[in-house]
């Protein structure tokens, strides 16, 4: 009987046998298995008492969904996905069978690998050659120290660093996005000025990296380039493939 609700971990095709040597969230951790309807599953377990986003159970989750990934295509869900009931995942299943089954095929075989351009480090020495007005406001400093033109040589700083990462990021995404199948812009992230993820085809992934790697280097002085992946689908899975809700995690 679930007490607690029913936590979704991702959707798959029916008949998939699960990792025997890994288990969900909590801690203990509690034991995965999946919910079927039709040609599809959802891979559950029970929903642990007053779940939060630790370490532990993060890493849980991810490393469920990686080890899926390895075997075949999945939907992966959001950390906190709690439905109330198993009655309540199967219906939602059924509903949207025909989508998920859908977006099962484009995955197959797909990896996400996602990319963040933040502002270069230790890039000052490159940005007062390059930049006419950082160059000038920096003399203007050093003649008349005074709160008001270091406001302004830091704001100038700022925006200037920001610029050329912006810059060097949409160069990055034009030279990877033809070696993608699909690309998606991420979320808003404090401080980085481009943020995408690319679904790639699992054999490309190695020399995808590669490019991106090479990209990183090249652009170091105008951006730090940060990759991370292969990682499970989530940026090209639409929102309504989740039977469940956040919990408030």
């Amino acid at each position: 009987m679930t007490t607690n609700g029913v936590y979704v971990y991702a959707i798959i095709h029916a008949g998939r046998t699960l990792p025997d040597d890994v288990g969900g969230v909590g801690g203990p951790a509690v034991a995965v298995r999946t919910v079927g309807q039709g040609p599809i599953a959802a891979v559950v377990s029970e929903a642990p008492v007053q779940l939060r986003a630790r370490r532990r159970d993060l890493l849980a989750h991810q490393d469920l969904l990686l080890r899926l990934t390895d075997e075949g295509p999945v939907l992966p869900m959001r950390f906190g996905m709690i439905a109330p009931d198993e009655e309540t995942v199967r219906t939602q299943l059924g509903r949207a069978e025909s989508a998920h089954l859908a977006t099962l095929e484009q995955l197959a075989g797909r990896v996400e690998v996602n990319l963040k351009a933040f502002p270069a480090q230790d890039a000052l020495a490159a940005l007062v050659a390059e930049d006419k007005n950082v160059r000038r406001l920096r003399e203007e400093v050093r003649r008349r120290p005074a709160y008001d033109a270091s406001v302004r040589l830091g704001e100038a700083v700022a925006t200037a660093l920001s610029r050329r990462a912006a810059e060097a990021g949409r160069k990055a995404l034009r030279t990877l996005t033809p070696l993608a199948r699909s690309v998606r812009p991420g979320p808003d992230v404090q401080g980085c000025a481009l943020n995408a993820s690319f679904l790639i085809d699992r054999s490309d992934s190695d020399s995808f990296r590669a490019t991106a790697l090479a990209l990183a280097d090249e652009y170091r002085e105008h951006a730090e380039l940060r990759l991370a992946g292969p990682l499970p689908c989530y940026s090209f899975v639409s929102s309504e493939a989740a039977p469940a809700t956040t919990a408030g995690v």
